[in-house]
């Protein structure tokens, strides 16, 4: 066998090697991350749209894949798991308290595959499985106390979309708010749609997507005198932001995404919002997987690590005053430091 020969055969070899190391390695194919909504949609401009917005920011700044599966209904919530399960994502993330059980059910199923549920922990620990979850009262008792501060009535209002812990713990948030104001300054503002002794009078659309139960919810409450309404119902919430413009004489508060800026065209009767940033805890799960720190239990999210936070006074920061602003942002530290404990 020549010289030359052997130097074209390994030349050949060499090339070889050399195209089987420049191929697409799994990491550069990038980790894929898939999304199962709740009812609502992707564009729901609240928790679904806001933990999306984590995989598409996990996606522009560490080159993920992403996909998601719409749940029309309760019944989708299995269809779309056994689907992205076969479709081989890397990281299933879930939305919603409602797909508690299937999540768990599909994590137990597929060890393989990581998940992440929105609004939900489990008491068990699943070793595929992170909840990631909200102390959404902490900046709902800021959105309390400026509602109160703001309140030409003497009465605000609130409502959830259905009765469980996700919606519910907005809503003491924000009487413990109303209730601090009305220490602090010998008041006695009163909170519609909610009782912190008697929450089984609380007022619900038993809805999430139907937009007329808000407009009708927020009707019946400026009818009985409130002037700051604080919906707590996913697009719902829109029904009852569209009811108060057109009547005029109060104040939407908004939630889990800061409405000033999802839904501008409310701006004018937007006081502020109690923002929930999934979008940064979702992001926080992707890099985890990525960087192979998975870790199963519980992310919560609060005000000290900017998990929840209350949104900007925008176009109404005319109606807090410095005293109310100064109080607000003690009112902040004081949660942060536990001073104020809101069980």
């Amino acid at each position: 066998m020549s010289k030359k020969f052997l130097l074209i055969l390994s030349m050949v070899v060499i090339g070889s090697m050399l195209f089987v190391a420049c191929g697409p390695t799994a990491e550069e194919e990038g980790v894929y991350v898939c999304q199962i909504t709740d009812t609502g949609g992707i564009d729901d401009k609240s928790f679904n749209q806001t933990a999306w917005k984590g995989i598409q920011d996990a996606e522009e700044e560490l080159g993920i894949r992403s996909n998601y599966l719409e749940s029309q209904e309760v019944a989708d919530y299995e269809k779309n798991l056994n689907a992205f399960a076969e479709e081989g994502c890397d990281l299933i993330v879930t939305v919603g308290f409602l797909i508690g059980d299937a999540t768990k059910a599909a994590a137990e199923a597929n060890t393989d595959i990581y998940y992440s549920i929105v609004d939900y922990a489990y008491e068990e620990t699943i070793p595929n499985l992170v909840g990631q979850v909200f102390e959404t009262d902490e900046a709902a008792f800021l959105a309390g106390y400026a509602a109160a501060a703001v309140t030409q009535t003497g009465k605000v209002g609130t409502f959830g979309g259905l009765p469980i812990p996700t919606v519910t713990i907005f809503m003491d948030g924000f009487a413990k708010g109303v209730a601090k104001y009305n220490e602090v300054k010998g008041t006695n503002v009163e909170v519609l749609g909610w009782d912190l002794d008697n929450p089984d009078a609380g007022l619900f659309s038993m809805d999430f997507d139907d937009q007329q139960k808000g407009r009708e919810l927020a009707v019946s409450l400026m009818d009985e005198g409130a002037d700051v309404i604080m919906p707590v119902a996913g697009p719902v919430g829109l029904g009852a932001a569209a009811a108060i413009q057109e009547r005029g004489n109060a104040y939407v508060i908004g939630v889990d995404s800061d409405w000033f800026l999802t839904s501008p065209e409310y701006a004018d009767i937007i006081l502020t919002s109690v923002m929930k940033l999934m979008d940064a805890t979702s992001f926080q799960v992707v890099e985890n997987v990525i960087n192979d720190s998975f870790e199963p239990g519980v992310i919560v999210g609060t005000l000290e690590n900017e998990g929840v936070a209350l949104a900007p006074f925008h176009d109404n920061a005319d109606l807090i005053s410095d005293e109310i602003q100064a109080e607000l942002d003690q009112l902040k530290a004081d949660i942060i430091a536990g001073t104020i404990v809101l069980d």
